[in-house]
């Protein structure tokens, strides 16, 4: 077998491998939302990782809108998945710029939310998640980017944990699409000995 699975679907369970081995565990939890939780999702160790991104970036860039011109993510989980994409893309001759949404403005300078080279308002931004759960982090990307000037209607995750996020992403006008459900998650997890 060679290093990557070369079947869209290979990649993929090649990618649930992954995620219920190295990125999820079992346990009492507080997450970002201060909800606590059973389950602890941290993509990190995959997106961060050579083998992860390559995985991740392609099932990414397979779900961004033909018409948009740049991916961009609330720092820091999206900050290796804006630029996994725009390296697959530009593999594929795909021109899709990254941005990275700060959590704060930049304290000096010009004071952006923004990081990235800039597309002309009014362009089209995928955001990129990690991992949502309210989809309070992806909204407020949104809403910065909105607030520059740019349009956005779908926000693409790895990992969709299964509380809430869908119906706040509808209710900000926003598309969810989601690579996994926790659920298929702690299924494939349950089968792997560890």
């Amino acid at each position: 077998m060679s290093f990557l699975p070369q079947t869209l679907e290979d990649r993929r369970e090649k990618l649930l491998d992954l995620l219920a081995d190295r990125a999820y565990r079992f346990g009492e939890f507080t997450l970002a939302s201060g909800r606590k939780s059973n389950h602890y999702v941290n993509c990190k160790p995959i997106s961060l990782s050579g083998i992860g991104l390559l995985l991740i970036s392609d099932a990414l860039l397979n779900n961004i809108e033909s018409d948009s011109i740049a991916v961009a993510g609330l720092t820091l989980g999206a900050d290796p998945l804006v630029s996994g994409v725009a390296i697959a893309g530009a593999r594929v001759e795909r021109v899709l710029d990254a941005l990275i949404v700060r959590k704060e403005p930049k304290g000096y300078g010009t004071k952006s939310w923004l990081e990235g080279p800039l597309p002309p308002k009014g362009s089209l931004i995928t955001v990129l998640e990690d991992v949502v759960t309210t989809g309070g982090s992806s909204i407020k990307a949104v809403r910065h980017l909105r607030e520059a000037g740019y349009l956005v209607e779908r926000v693409v995750t790895i990992v969709d944990r299964q509380e809430g996020a869908a119906i706040a992403m509808k209710d900000a006008r926003l598309e969810l699409i989601s690579l996994f459900l926790l659920e298929e998650i702690v299924d494939r997890a349950s089968k792997i000995e560890k």
